[in-house]
């Protein structure tokens, strides 16, 4: 059956939406689990069971097993190291924060990425992402006020975690780049995947907790949409060219409210909404140039 580049196209629109709800969903079950399973325990079922998923996704598109194969193990372990710290980060910026005060700050990862990319790839900042930088950082003082005013000590630790988590993400986002020049998008997937659960599993010594049936099943459910979401993910790009599909990952921001309103019976204050809106305009700004928001419109 022949699909029209359009076709192609709108596909790759439809799975990025997909993958945005995906990593969403799995976000508020982290939440949900982090009140009865530690950190480790969570990167590990996270990451162990995502394996599944991505494996027989490669082997759908017969990958496996020669996506396994690397010429470059040092750079995978550099890649899990940063990735695993990342996660760790998220997940303990989601066990103290709503879940959209914890992804408006994992946002700002490709707006930090702005100077480390000018910095290391030696890439241009112009007025309008450094504009981009601004606003950004605007939004996390609103979200920093807001944490100012919830119940407990432990919002602020959210929000040094996700900004931690931001910073990392930054780093990583670019590092990964330049491993693409080698290493196939499987190949990096996988590797990331068995890496963390290695340093998840590695925290057992240090006491893990006993789970029951629920929180156990909630830990593979978000293994499972970990996974899920990373083909999801995978497939829009195949579709469709990044420019386009970037700015629908921000429509992880409205499920992030929904589950909070829902699962969680929680909403954004006043600053909280400013500090949403102001980070995810900044992140807009960084994935659409101002040539593109100008260019005139023609007729069909």
């Amino acid at each position: 059956m022949y699909v029209t580049p359009q076709e192609s196209v709108n596909g790759g629109v439809w799975l990025r939406l997909l993958a945005a709800f995906l990593i969403t969903a799995m976000s508020a079950l982290i939440r949900e689990a982090s009140d009865t399973a530690t950190l480790g325990q969570i990167i590990f079922w996270r990451s162990a069971i995502a394996i599944i998923p991505i494996c027989i996704y490669m082997a759908i598109r017969g990958q496996f097993p020669a996506a396994l194969r690397t010429r470059r193990p040092g750079a995978h372990f550099l890649r899990g190291a940063l990735g695993a710290a990342a996660m760790a980060l998220s997940f303990i910026s989601l066990a103290y924060l709503p879940v959209a005060y914890a992804e408006a700050l994992g946002f700002l990862g490709p707006v930090l990425s702005l100077p480390v990319a000018a910095y290391f790839l030696r890439e241009r900042i112009t007025l309008w992402l450094a504009a981009a930088v601004a606003i950004g950082f605007a939004g996390v003082i609103a979200i920093l006020w807001q944490g100012l005013t919830m119940p407990g000590e432990g919002a602020l630790i959210g929000i040094a975690a996700g900004l931690g988590f931001a910073a990392l993400i930054a780093v990583y986002r670019v590092y990964v780049k330049t491993m693409t020049r080698t290493e196939s998008a499987a190949t990096i997937s996988f590797y990331f995947a068995l890496f963390t659960t290695c340093v998840g599993l590695a925290t057992w010594p240090f006491g893990w907790n006993s789970l029951g049936l629920y929180a156990t099943l909630v830990l593979i459910g978000a293994g499972l949409l970990g996974g899920l979401a990373h083909i999801a993910a995978t497939e829009s790009m195949a579709r469709a060219p990044v420019s386009v599909l970037a700015p629908f990952e921000f429509t992880g921001l409205v499920w992030a409210v929904i589950f909070d309103f829902v699962l969680f019976a929680t909403l954004p204050g006043v600053p909280g909404w400013i500090g949403i809106i102001a980070i995810t305009l900044a992140g807009l700004m960084v994935v659409i140039p101002p040539e593109r928001l100008l260019r005139p419109r023609r007729d069909a």
